[in-house]
């Protein structure tokens, strides 16, 4: 297939496609419940007649779609398929029915533009060598993430692909266009649980309790200011505690109190340091208040590294498709992703998908109650797709 013929298979489904991701935008799911989702686009991959298989790693589904010549070539294609604990504040036909839960993180449009992706290559089987593997991967949103479930499950293995894309929407981004950066992209991720514990007592009679209040509040300080003092140069670093529990009142100390946070960087050798700091910090600073500290540091998603050689790759095949104009080169972010699990085992390129349309007022953030996208995107979004893996499946 050529790029005019990508262009026009993809256009004769846009109506389809913009169907099924209402579909999905009106039936969300959280993260590790993606069942019924799982099964409505099981049930769509049997009326195309693609095999595949569900239930890889929680509600995950996998399938390959086999070219000319199976075994040259085997290339990998994501899409995740949970949504948020959000009430949606749009006034759309296509509004979420689950109360709470709203796709505000574009995996609607993802799963979409695989969907597309994946019926479109089916029906083209003798325009490609190699073989194209889709996963459709549950659970992005928590920890410990799908992907690292379905990596478990032997996502990329029988056959085993030699590199992974993986497409995301981005609001900072018009529609018609792309972004992507090669190398560190994203951050990782740990979530930081602190619990001081000592005598609670009555706050006029200091002798009578231990200053866990006290005590918490300088575990917060030392440790921000040790973790800012020896932060490398060159990436940011993300401490930053949202949240902390103390069931006292105005004369009463209590006996336990909860900090929770979260730390980002870009390199795994500075996040085991810290690491070590907080624990060390909080427990020295627990002991001189006569309290103690457990910590508890529950890592998350590890550091997303763009393949060079795969992203410059991306870049061409994207500059043909939608021109070069269209393609933008991204910052670093502090925003995680799982899909940073299977770069660390295959080369991989996750891109981004521009989805606003300032004159319709499509401009809200990611993860926010009125998230939405020009559904133009969907229909750019899967013909690239599926014309980055004709390139690469065919070494082009």
């Amino acid at each position: 297939m050529d790029i005019l013929q990508v262009k026009e298979a993809v256009s004769k489904i846009a109506d389809q496609l913009i169907e099924i991701r209402r579909q999905l935008h009106t039936n969300p799911e959280l993260s590790f419940h993606e069942e019924k989702t799982a099964t409505y686009i099981s049930k769509l991959l049997a009326d195309w007649h693609i095999p595949h298989n569900t239930n890889i790693g929680g509600y995950g589904i996998v399938g390959v779609i086999e070219g000319k010549n199976p075994g040259s070539k085997i290339i990998a294609l994501r899409a995740d398929m949970d949504a948020l604990p959000i009430t949606e504040q749009n006034n759309v036909d296509y509004c979420s029915t689950n109360d709470g839960v709203m796709h505000a993180c574009g995996h609607d449009v993802h799963m979409t533009c695989l969907l597309g992706a994946v019926k479109i290559l089916s029906e083209n089987k003798d325009s490609f060598e190699g073989a194209i593997k889709f996963i459709f991967q549950p659970a992005e949103e928590s920890l410990p993430g799908g992907a690292i479930k379905m990596i478990e499950d032997g996502v990329l293995e029988n056959p085993a692909p030699e590199l992974i894309i993986g497409q995301h929407v981005f609001p900072e981004l018009e529609v018609g266009t792309v972004g992507v950066k090669a190398g560190v992209y994203m951050a990782s991720s740990d979530e930081v649980n602190l619990t001081i514990k000592g005598r609670g007592g009555h706050a006029a009679i200091p002798s009578s309790f231990d200053d866990t209040i006290l005590s918490a509040s300088e575990i917060i300080v030392k440790v921000k200011e040790a973790v800012n003092e020896h932060s490398p140069e060159g990436f940011p670093t993300v401490l930053s505690f949202g949240k902390i529990i103390a069931d006292g009142a105005f004369n009463v100390i209590p006996s336990e109190v909860k900090v929770i946070g979260t730390f980002r960087t870009f390199d795994e050798q500075w996040r085991k340091k810290v690491h070590g700091l907080i624990s060390g910090i909080s427990e020295e600073v627990a002991k001189k208040h006569n309290t103690t500290c457990d910590v508890f540091i529950n890592s998350g998603y590890p550091v997303l590294v763009n393949d060079d050689n795969l992203t410059l790759e991306f870049k061409n095949a994207a500059a043909e498709f939608i021109g070069k104009e269209n393609v933008n080169e991204l910052e670093v972010r502090t925003t995680v992703e799982d899909f940073a699990r299977y770069t660390q085992i295959i080369p991989g390129c996750f891109y981004r998908l521009g989805i606003a349309n300032k004159e319709k007022g499509i401009t809200s953030n990611l993860h926010s109650p009125t998230f939405n996208v020009d559904e133009k995107s969907i229909e750019i979004g899967t013909g690239l797709m599926i014309w980055n893996a004709l390139k690469m499946v065919n070494n082009e």
